[in-house]
């Protein structure tokens, strides 16, 4: 039996999936997820999971190199913005309008996982990065200028 980390089979082998530049997003209960979407759904009643317990979970086990959210987020939930840059210290961050989240952003991901959270703006992109110090760090290999303050 698995000992620690995300418990549930379906997706801790989605998120064994994604690779450098894949995006993930984590949305609440109402998104509206595309048919063709690879779609992880968590929601088992309202708020239950939560959004941040989920984003917590995930982020303990990926590299989230940038987090992309609504333009709405920082202006009408900064509570969620606030916690969501406190968990991604090192990912940069942007924003899209909500119509690109529910649409564009939507189709280019390549995992969807649906929480039972009943949270304004409550979806979130996650781009994978990679551990810089683990790729880079090895005798004779020399990092991009892009990574270079990550090591």
């Amino acid at each position: 039996m698995k000992r620690t980390g995300i418990l549930n089979a379906e997706l801790s082998g989605a998120l064994a999936t994604l690779g450098h530049t894949d995006l993930l997003m984590v949305v609440d209960a109402g998104f509206p997820i595309p048919r063709s979407a690879h779609r992880v759904d968590l929601a088992l009643a309202e708020n239950l999971p939560d959004l941040r317990t989920v984003l917590g979970l995930i982020a303990d086990e990926l590299v989230v190199e940038g987090v992309v959210r609504a333009e709405d987020v920082t202006t009408n939930n900064p509570r969620l913005d606030e916690w969501i840059q406190g968990r991604f210290t090192d990912a940069e961050f942007s924003t899209r309008s909500h119509a690109d989240m529910l649409g564009e952003l939507a189709q280019q991901a390549k995992v969807i996982v649906r929480t039972g959270a009943f949270e304004p703006w409550g979806n979130i992109g996650l781009f994978c990065g990679v551990d810089v110090p683990r790729w880079f760090g090895g005798d004779g290999v020399i990092a991009p200028d892009y990574y270079a303050s990550k090591l």
